[in-house]
């Protein structure tokens, strides 16, 4: 860390900083496009059919169509950028950001890979240190407020579409964050405090001696209620009421094109990369390695191999279940958050309060 700082002539602290945002901005900006690819050629090895495999560099490099994704972000680039006559335009212009930024936000405190001592300092992989009292709460917070961005949307276009988006994802989103956040609960009260550094650490070992100490198998119905409101926060199949096409058309953002679209689109896809950055560090043992006891002796950049394969894996699950489940009807989705993962949620923090008393 010393010869990176030196080489940019900064201290080490500012030159691990970059490092770390460098890292975070760029999993981001470099999955999410091939996200896209993912998406479009899964849904159609899912529905028998060939996918993207037109656009080419050269006339003749294809790449399994994977060169789709630069072509698109070249369209988006240089398409025209149109706003509605009776908009709102100043949080027209805003709302995108608001969307994108959160989604951006939400790795802030997710350890990529193990500490490790450089010069007498540890170093840790993530943007914010555990010592910054924030821990796990950070990403609740800052995912809260991604419904901000597209009630923006909404109500700054003007357009009775997009409102009936908006107001869906916004009672949406409360609906859900109820049973996440007392599913999040149970895990803070088994580990003793809301450093995600510490959550990682309690998931080392072994489970009933053959599994690995996971909380995906110490808390199954924490959970399968955190996974499910995942969804239903990122606003995906089976609950993607925001943007429902068969029903209002494209929904909050029907009036956006242009880079605009583009952010909302990328903010999307970063909220699912968080959304399974997050399921990785609670329950699946983050940048742990089943079975293994000592994981001061293994590479940082295995741990974060080991981290990144978590990642994509739940990212592909994500698309997976949009092109394998029909959307629910609106009472269906507001009866499973209140009648069924509410009570589950609630069941499964007095089990382990009671637990921790005894």
């Amino acid at each position: 860390m010393e010869t990176l700082a030196s080489l940019l002539h900064t201290s080490p602290a500012t030159a691990w900083m970059a490092v770390k945002v460098l890292m975070a901005f760029g999993l981001i900006m470099g999955i999410a496009p091939p996200l896209t690819w993912a998406e479009r050629r899964g849904s159609a090895m899912i529905q028998d059919r060939i996918g993207p495999n037109r656009a080419a560099l050269f006339g003749k490099i294809r790449i399994l169509g994977l060169v789709q994704a630069l072509a698109d972000g070249v369209k988006f680039f240089f398409k025209e950028d149109l706003v509605p006559p009776h908009a709102n335009k100043r949080l027209f212009w805003l709302a995108p950001l608001l969307a994108f930024v959160p989604a951006m936000l939400g790795f802030a405190v997710i350890p990529m890979g193990r500490s490790f001592l450089s010069g007498g300092t540890e170093y840790h992989l993530s943007l914010l240190d555990p010592g910054n009292g924030m821990g796990m709460l950070f990403p609740m917070a800052v995912g809260a407020m991604a419904v901000y961005g597209i009630l923006v949307a909404a109500w700054s276009s003007n357009n009775k579409w997009a409102i009936l988006g908006g107001m869906r994802a916004s009672a949406q989103m409360v609906s859900y964050e109820v049973g996440l956040s007392l599913a999040v609960i149970a895990i803070f009260m088994v580990t003793g405090g809301y450093d995600p550094h510490e959550i990682v650490k309690a998931q080392q070992g072994t489970f009933l001696g053959v599994l690995p100490n996971w909380y995906v198998f110490r808390q199954p119905f924490g959970f399968l209620v955190f996974f499910v409101c995942m969804f239903a926060e990122a606003n995906r199949l089976p609950f993607d009421f925001a943007e429902g096409e068969s029903e209002i058309v494209a929904g909050f953002h029907i009036e956006y094109g242009s880079m605009k679209f583009a952010l909302i689109g990328l903010a999307e896809y970063g909220h699912i990369l968080g959304a399974s950055a997050l399921i990785t560090t609670m329950y699946l043992g983050g940048w742990g390695i089943p079975f293994v006891a000592d994981h001061g002796q293994i590479p940082v950049i295995v741990t974060f191999l080991v981290f990144l394969t978590k990642v994509i894996a739940l990212c592909l699950v994500f698309i997976w279940v949009r092109w394998t489940l029909p959307r629910f009807r609106y009472d269906q989705l507001m009866n499973l958050g209140w009648k069924k993962l509410l009570p589950i949620s609630m069941a499964n923090l007095l089990y382990f309060a009671y637990r921790m008393r005894g």
